[in-house]
C-alpha cells in the first residue's frame, strides 16, 4: 500500500507537465490563516528549511510538494536520468526539468525566483503552482499543497481584492471531492475564529476528509492551556486535531536544527499534555497525513481509473476531429471539395446525415417557400385590388371612343385585366430572392465541417465560389420569372377552356348581336313611345308602372304580348350559341335602352327651341367642359345607372374569373423555373465550378495553410491524450494486493 503515494505523484507529474487539471488527484491541501504556521508545519515534515521567510504574505503560488522517501541502499532514485547523487537527499523542479538541488537553500531562492517571475513583486498572487519533488530518507511519501495564507487587508502594493483571489485559490483545491483538507490554526488565536476551519466545512460538511493541525501550542498566555481543542471539545473534526510546536522566529534566526526542534516539540508536549502527547507533534502528523493519503487514494483509485479510461476515449475522437497531418495536397484538396458539393447537394435533396431539427434547412425550407410563403401571398392577393368602380368605367368609355357603345367594348377588359396581372409580378420575384437567399445560407450550414475550420481560407475561396455561381444564375432565373408574367401579359386567351365567364358575355365582349336585334329595339321603341303619347293625350294613366322606362325585362314582355312567336324565337337562337340565353337577353335590354336613348337625342336635337335639351351632356361626353361648381371632390360618389352598374359586373366578373387563370399558371410555373435555372443548375454544376475554380497548382500550398487555432488545438489534444495513456498505464501497474 505504501507505493500508492508514488503512483499519485507520476500522475501527478504527467498532468502537470500538459498543464491540465482535468483529473482531480487525491493529495492534501494545506490551509490556514496568514501566518498561522502553515510553511513551518512543511518543512518540519520535510526536515530543512526551504521555503521563503518575512513578514506578511510569502506564499503567493500554490506549491506541489511531493515527498518521495527511499532508503539508504535505494540506488535505482540515486541513478535517476543517468546521473549518480552523492548526497541522501535532493530536490527537483518540474519547471527545471533534469536539474538538481542539493543545497537547500537553492531550492528557497529558485522558490523565490520563480514566484516573482510568474506573480511579480507587489506581492500578488498567481493560481499557477510550482512543483517542487524532495527524496529523503526523512520523510514519508505525501503530496501536499501549499497556498498563500487567508488574509483580510490588502498590504503595501498588493490588489484590493486580494482577499477574494486568495479564497478563490483555496476553494478551488478544496473543493476537489479527492483532497484532504489539512486546516492550521495558531493556538494563540480563538479556535471559533479560524478562517481555515470555515472553509474546511463549508466544503466538507460531512468532515470526512478534513484534518485540523493547533500550532504555536507554545506561545499560549500563561494559565491557559489547548486542551479541550486537542480533545475535540471545542469543535469536533473527524479525522482528529493535532498539536504541534514549530520553531520560533528567533530559533530561525539563530539557524537552529530541525532534529532539535523536534526534541523540544516532544519534550514540551511530554511536559504540558502528557495524556495525549503520543497523538500530538510533528512525527504522528506525517505518519497520520501518510496514511489518510494511503487511505483516500485507495477509495478513489476506481474511480479515477474509469475517468482516465473515459478521457482517453473523449481525447482519441477530439484528436481525429482535428484531422490527420496532411499528406498529398492536390488529393486533399479534391475530397474536400467532393465532400463539400456532396453535402450541399444532400442538404438540398434532404439526404444530409446530419438533418437539422430545430428549423427547416435546405430543400425542405426551398418547398416551404415555393408552397407556403409564396402560394398563400398569391392567394391573398385580391383580384380586383387597387380597381374601383369609377376605374372600370372610365376605361369602358374610353374603349368607345366618339361614339357611344352599344355594348361592353373588349379592350376595357383586357387593359384592366393586364394591369391586375401585373400586380402578380412582384411576388414572383421576391420568391426568386427567398430562394436565393436559403441556397446561400446552405453555404456556411455545409461549411461547419471540422476540415472548414482547419483551413480557413479554403474555407473563404469556397464561399466566394459558390455565391458568385448563385449571383450569376440570378439574373437569368429572375428574367425567366419576368418573363413567365410577360407571356400572360401577351396574349389575353378569352377561349382558355377553364374562362367559363366568357361563354356566358361571348356575344356581349365580341360585337356580333343576333341579327334583327338592333330593328327589333328600334321598332319596339317607336311602338312604345306612341302609345306613351296617345296614353298622355286621352289622360288615361299607363297600368304598368314600369312603361315609364321603356327598357329591359318590360320592354321585353310586351314585347312578348304583341309578338310572341318571335319572343319565342330568342331562347332557340341563343342555345345554338352555349345555352346563355339569360345573359344575351341581359344584354339585348342593355342594346334597347342604348337605341333608345340615342333616338330620344335624335328627336330632342331635330326639335326647335330645345336648347335646354341640347345643352345636356352625353354620358361619352368630358365632366370638365360642363362642370360649374367651384370645387370638384377628387372621388365624388357616382350614381351608375342600371345599365353602367350592369357594365361594370360584366367587367369585374370576367376580370376575376380570367386573373383566377393567370395565377394558378404563375404559381405552377415560378417554382418550376426557379427549380431548373436556379437550384437544379447550381446543384449540378457545383462540383465542375469548386474544381475548375479551385483546383490550381499554384494555389494548392495557400488554400491547404492550417489554421493556427486548430493546429495547436490538435497539439493540445495529442499532449493531453498522450499523458491519459501514460496515467493509464502508471494505474495499470498496481496489483490488488496493493489496494490492501
Amino acid at each position: 500500500m505504501e507505493s500508492l503515494i508514488p503512483v499519485i505523484n507520476k500522475l501527478q507529474d504527467v498532468f502537470n507537465t500538459v498543464g491540465s487539471e482535468t483529473i482531480q488527484l487525491p493529495q492534501i491541501v494545506v490551509i490556514g490563516n496568514q501566518s498561522s504556521g502553515k510553511s513551518s508545519v512543511l518543512e518540519t515534515l520535510v526536515g530543512h528549511d526551504f521555503l521563503p521567510r518575512g513578514t506578511g504574505i510569502v506564499t503567493r503560488r500554490p506549491l506541489v510538494l511531493q515527498l518521495l522517501h527511499i532508503s539508504r541502499d535505494n540506488s535505482r532514485l540515486r541513478h535517476e536520468d543517468g546521473q549518480k547523487h552523492a548526497a541522501q537527499e535532493w530536490a527537483k523542479f518540474l519547471h527545471t526539468k533534469n536539474k538538481i538541488y542539493t543545497d537547500f537553500k537553492e531550492v528557497c531562492k529558485e522558490i523565490e525566483n520563480e514566484t516573482e517571475r510568474m506573480s511579480g513583486t507587489n506581492k500578488g498572487i498567481c493560481p499557477e503552482p510550482i512543483v517542487l519533488k524532495i527524496y529523503s530518507n526523512k520523510v514519508v511519501n505525501l503530496t501536499l499543497v501549499d497556498l498563500p495564507g487567508l488574509t483580510k487587508v490588502p498590504v503595501g502594493d498588493q490588489p484590493p481584492d486580494i482577499e477574494s483571489q486568495i479564497r478563490d485559490l483555496c476553494i478551488h483545491y478544496i473543493s476537489n471531492p479527492n483532497s484532504v483538507i489539512l486546516a492550521v490554526t495558531a493556538a494563540n488565536t480563538d479556535f471559533a475564529t479560524s478562517e481555515g476551519i470555515k472553509l474546511a466545512r463549508e466544503y466538507d460538511p460531512d468532515g470526512r476528509r478534513t484534518l485540523a493541525v493547533i500550532t504555536k501550542l507554545d506561545l499560549m498566555d500563561a494559565g491557559t492551556d489547548a486542551m479541550d481543542v486537542l480533545c475535540g471539545r471545542v469543535i469536533p473534526v473527524k479525522l482528529g486535531i493535532i498539536g504541534v510546536v514549530n520553531r520560533s522566529q528567533a530559533d530561525i534566526n539563530n539557524q537552529k536544527e530541525l532534529s532539535e526542534a523536534l526534541k523540544d516539540e516532544a519534550s514540551f508536549l511530554q511536559k504540558k499534555y502528557p495524556s495525549i502527547a503520543s497523538r500530538n507533534g510533528t512525527p504522528y502528523l506525517a505518519k497520520t497525513l501518510n496514511r489518510l493519503l494511503m487511505h483516500h487514494i485507495r477509495d478513489c483509485l476506481p474511480e479515477l481509473k474509469t475517468r482516465v479510461n473515459v478521457l482517453i476515449a473523449q481525447f482519441q475522437s477530439l484528436l481525429n476531429s482535428f484531422g490527420d497531418p496532411i499528406g498529398d495536397k492536390s488529393q486533399l484538396l479534391l475530397q474536400i471539395i467532393t465532400r463539400f458539393a456532396s453535402a450541399y447537394c444532400s442538404t438540398i435533396e434532404g439526404t444530409s446525415k446530419n438533418i437539422e431539427t430545430s428549423e427547416l434547412c435546405g430543400g425542405a425550407r426551398i418547398c416551404y417557400i415555393f408552397h407556403e410563403t409564396f402560394g398563400r401571398t398569391l392567394e391573398s392577393v385580391d383580384p380586383l385590388g387597387g380597381l374601383n368602380t369609377r376605374d372600370i368605367l372610365t376605361a369602358i368609355r374610353n374603349a368607345t371612343g366618339p361614339r357611344p357603345a352599344l355594348f361592353v367594348p373588349e379592350i376595357s377588359f383586357e387593359l384592366l385585366v393586364k394591369r391586375q396581372i401585373r400586380r402578380l409580378e412582384e411576388p414572383s420575384l421576391r420568391c426568386v430572392e427567398l430562394v436565393h437567399e436559403e441556397m446561400q445560407r446552405m453555404i456556411q450550414h455545409c461549411g461547419t465541417q471540422q476540415e472548414m475550420l482547419r483551413f480557413p481560407r479554403l474555407h473563404e475561396r469556397i464561399v466566394d465560389v459558390v455565391t458568385n455561381l448563385l449571383r450569376l444564375r440570378l439574373p437569368p432565373t429572375n428574367s425567366m420569372v419576368e418573363n413567365l408574367v410577360q407571356i400572360e401579359l401577351a396574349y389575353i386567351n378569352t377561349k382558355h377552356p377553364d374562362f367559363s365567364e366568357a361563354h356566358l358575355v361571348h356575344r356581349a365582349m365580341t360585337g356580333n348581336p343576333i341579327e334583327g336585334d338592333l330593328h327589333r329595339a328600334s321598332v319596339h321603341k317607336h311602338i312604345m313611345a306612341d302609345k306613351f303619347h296617345e296614353d298622355r293625350e286621352r289622360g288615361v294613366a299607363s297600368s304598368n308602372s314600369h312603361m315609364k322606362n321603356p327598357s329591359g325585362e318590360g320592354s321585353l314582355g310586351v314585347n312578348k304580348e304583341k309578338k310572341p312567336e318571335k319572343a319565342n324565337t330568342a331562347p332557340a337562337a341563343d342555345s345554338l350559341n352555349g345555352g346563355s340565353w339569360k345573359l344575351t337577353n341581359f344584354m339585348r335590354s342593355n342594346r334597347l335602352d342604348q337605341s333608345a336613348s340615342d333616338r330620344s337625342s335624335e328627336a330632342s336635337t331635330s326639335q326647335p327651341g330645345s336648347e335646354a335639351n341640347s345643352a345636356t351632356p352625353s354620358p361619352a361626353r368630358s365632366k370638365k367642359g360642363i362642370n360649374l361648381l367651384p370645387e370638384v371632390p377628387e372621388q365624388p360618389v357616382m350614381k351608375l345607372s342600371a345599365r353602367e352598374q350592369r357594365d361594370c359586373d360584366v367587367i369585374e366578373r370576367l376580370i376575376k374569373s380570367y386573373f383566377m387563370i393567370v395565377r394558378k399558371n404563375i404559381q405552377d410555373s415560378t417554382p418550376k423555373a426557379i427549380m431548373h435555372f436556379l437550384v437544379n443548375f447550381v446543384k449540378d454544376h457545383l462540383q465542375s465550378e469548386l474544381v475548375s475554380q479551385l483546383y490550381k497548382k499554384e494555389e494548392i500550398e495557400t488554400l491547404l495553410e492550417e489554421s493556427v487555432h486548430i493546429a495547436a488545438r490538435r497539439k493540445e489534444a495529442l499532449e493531453m491524450l498522450q499523458a491519459l495513456q501514460r496515467a493509464s498505464q502508471i494505474i495499470g501497474e498496481i496489483r490488488e494486493i496493493h489496494l490492501w
